[in-house]
């Protein structure tokens, strides 16, 4: 409503209650202020008006504004912003959370969960599967460390599997030094039990060759009889010397001596045997800390051996340079498979015949080549059959001008 100087009311737009009044409007004009109060209307509603002066161009009161509001209007609008508000903390709500989800997922819980992933890998035996190192820092490190601690439990483990490894080794030394040590005991007392009586029966049996008038067959038998004892302490001679425990006496000797001394020893075998015997080495001839006879014997064991497996041909050589030394024996027999490598150095163990072999004589060499600190090893020879090299640790002495 629209009042002009003296509290007419020249204007009226909406409602007209409730109406300030003429005299009042008139106050309001000569005091130049604004105002508000709050009337009841009838039906017992309370109605706001606010007053607000009108001024000329000259700055005086030329008139009278009166704006009138109901308060239902206001609670009415008062509850239309508390339910916008309610709505809009309702979907700022859902879209912060939302938010938190998605970035959890994106930034902390896809990693977390491959994290695991690996973590139940590596429990169920898949000691090579590392944790995946992106994603936050604070993630990022935790997964470093973590690979790294199971980097260290892995070297403990390979390390420890090493341990285990070569304590299970050196346990199958022991019990094989055991049973070797028990072996030769046993051997060496049955082969001082058989030495005299088969001393006592060659000598009876000489001694009856000697009899004038004897029947052919007869002298055959006993001749027989003489061959088969001679086999006998052949075999106790195995024996004992398997038994033995003699310490070393080391001196230097020239290989290639020790390996001529074993070819003058089967020349005559060989002949018979229609084998050629070749000896072979290399140039300078090395010079070896040995014991002669525990070295020599083992070279003519090998050398016996390879005598009965060759066809036509047996080399005997030996070898130096490069901080090892050696010898070797191979021929051109059917070999030694593979299978059985492992074995041929077991006391007894032997592929030939009943009365072929005893199953001592690499037995026997490889004892004494491990007491020089050495080793033999068996592969294929080029001339088709069968290698054996002795490896000596020592290395070799000067060979003299």
């Amino acid at each position: 409503m629209f009042y002009d100087a003296d509290g007419n009311r020249i204007g009226t737009s909406g409602p007209t209650a409730p109406a300030a009044g003429s005299r009042r409007a008139a106050e309001l004009v000569s005091e130049g202020d604004r105002q508000d109060e709050f009337q009841r209307v009838e039906g017992g509603e309370d109605v706001y008006s606010y007053f607000l002066p009108l001024a000329d161009s000259g700055g005086r009161i030329s008139g009278l504004l009166q704006v009138t509001r109901r308060t239902s209007e206001f609670s009415d609008y008062i509850a239309r912003l508390r339910y916008q508000g309610l709505a809009v903390l309702i979907v700022t709500t859902l879209l912060l959370t939302a938010v938190i989800y998605v970035g959890h997922h994106k930034a902390v819980g896809s990693h977390v969960r491959a994290m695991l992933t690996v973590m139940r890998q590596v429990s169920r035996g898949q000691r090579d599967r590392r944790l995946p190192t992106r994603g936050p820092r604070e993630l990022s490190q935790l997964a470093v460390g973590i690979n790294r601690m199971l980097e260290s439990l892995t070297t403990q483990r390979e390390v420890l599997d090493r341990h285990r490894r070569e304590q299970a080794r050196l346990e199958d030394r022991l019990h094989q030094s055991e049973r070797m040590a028990a072996i030769g005991r046993l051997a060496a007392g049955v082969a001082h039990e058989l030495g005299a009586p088969l001393n006592v029966v060659d000598g009876k049996a000489q001694r009856a060759l000697r009899q004038p008038g004897l029947e052919p067959g007869l002298a055959q038998g006993l001749e027989d009889i003489r061959h088969e004892v001679r086999r006998m302490n052949f075999i106790v001679r195995q024996l004992m010397d398997f038994g033995r425990s003699n310490p070393l006496q080391c001196q230097p000797e020239r290989a290639d001596r020790l390996v001529r001394a074993v070819q003058a020893q089967f020349g005559d075998e060989a002949g018979r045997r229609g084998i050629a015997l070749e000896v072979t080495g290399d140039e300078p001839v090395p010079v070896l800390s040995l014991d002669r006879l525990r070295m020599e014997q083992a070279l003519s064991n090998l050398a016996r051996n390879a005598l009965h497996a060759a066809s036509t041909r047996v080399r005997l050589g030996w070898f130096g340079g490069g901080g090892q030394a050696g010898f070797v024996i191979e021929d051109d027999g059917p070999g030694i498979p593979e299978a059985e490598r492992g074995k041929v150095f077991e006391p007894f163990y032997t592929t030939k015949g009943v009365a072929e072999g005893t199953g001592l004589g690499l037995a026997v060499a490889a004892a004494a080549v491990k007491d020089h600190g050495g080793s033999i090893e068996i592969d294929t020879s080029p001339l088709g059959g069968a290698r054996f090299r002795i490896l000596l640790d020592s290395p070799a002495l000067e060979t003299p001008a």
